[in-house]
Order: C-alpha cells, then structure tokens, then sequence
C-alpha cells in the first residue's frame, strides 16, 4: 500500500521582466490549475529589468514540481528558484489598527496593546482617541500569534504584506560552507535538477 503524499509549506522565488500584465499571467495561470497558493508577493530588485516574485505553495512533491514547470513556461520568467531543503530568512509584515475602548472609555486598554506590542517588538505608527495601529515584521508564526492576542480587544482593519525570502549566507562565504541540498534553480529552458551555489544566483 503506498504512502500517503506529505503535503507541505513551500517558497519559490521567480524572477520575471518588468512587463505589464505579468503579475496576471502567473496568478491566472495559478487558478487555471487549482493550484493551493498561500502567498503570492511581487516586488522590485536591485536590477531594474527585474521582479522577484514570492510564492508560498502548499502541496506535495508532485504539485510543487508542477508549480515550475508551469512557471518555467511563461515567457516572462527568467530563472525559478527553489528553496526547498535550503535555510532561509523570510519576513511578512501585518499593519492593524486594534480597538482601545472599553465601554465609553476610549482609551481603557491602550497601555496593555502598547506593552504587548513591546513584547512582540512592534511598533505603534499611528494613534486615535480610540485605536492604535501596529506594525509588526517577522515570520507568518510571530505575526499570527500577535493578532491572536491583540483579538480579544477588537481588531477594527488588518492587511498583511505577504512573505518574501531569501537564502541564508552571502556570496562571498556560500562556497566554503555547503548547504544541506543546495538552492536549486531553474531557467525556463532547462530541464534538469541543477543543485547551484548561491554566489551563481541572479539578481534578485
């Protein structure tokens, strides 16, 4: 009887060209196939010609080798970079405005917002007679766990940023201290699994 697939949590990195519609092309073609994206950020690179896309997939082997390829088959995607089995650093940040009245006191929890805030060291951007708004940076896990706690006072807006990430290590040190798998990186007219060394990455 064979084994169940193990689904997991998976990063991808995409660098795709500065054209219009791109974004478009890569979330329609992640609906087209029902594919189970958690996260999907898209910002600029040290290159100007360049995007870098950050996709959280979840799903087994089989439907994060499907992700590539098909993201490999779009023509504004340059290079597909995986980090599976590789450390990495990834940050999301979540801005929410939290609820400080108690009754007709409007301010009745605001010190007990802001010292959870310094716990969690987040920082307070903007402040009204009745609400505080936070900013947190961090892991999804850090910045869930805050707004579980800051839920029982009343979250009056929330929105989040989406994760980016990127690998651990920097190019001058990446070749002397290997990693557990390697990065592996996928150029739209490669076929094969080439593990990489970060330093060969592009920009982005």
């Amino acid at each position: 009887m064979s084994q169940p697939s193990l689904i997991m949590r998976h990063v991808i990195a995409a660098l795709v060209t500065n054209e219009p519609g791109v974004l478009a092309q890569v979330a329609g073609m992640f609906a087209a196939r029902g594919f189970n994206i958690d996260s999907l950020v898209v910002g600029r690179t040290e290159n100007p010609e360049l995007s870098r896309m950050t996709i959280v997939v979840i799903g087994d082997e089989a439907v994060l080798e499907q992700v590539r390829k098909q993201l490999q088959k779009l023509v504004p995607v340059v290079k597909v970079v995986d980090y599976q089995d590789v450390a990495f650093v990834e940050r999301d940040l979540v801005m929410v405005q939290v609820n400080t009245k108690d009754g007709d006191h409007e301010t009745a929890h605001r010190s007990e917002i802001v010292q959870l805030a310094e716990i969690f060291r987040a920082n307070i951007v903007d402040v009204a007679p009745d609400r505080v708004m936070i900013e947190l940076g961090g892991t999804e896990e850090k910045l869930e766990a805050f707004v579980e706690m800051v839920k029982p006072f009343g979250i009056i807006e929330l929105a989040r940023t989406g994760v980016i990430a990127m690998p651990r290590g920097s190019s001058s040190d990446a070749g002397r201290r290997p990693l557990r798998g390697g990065i592996r990186a996928y150029a739209p007219d490669e076929g094969g699994d080439d593990t990489i060394d970060p330093a060969d990455l592009p920009p982005g």
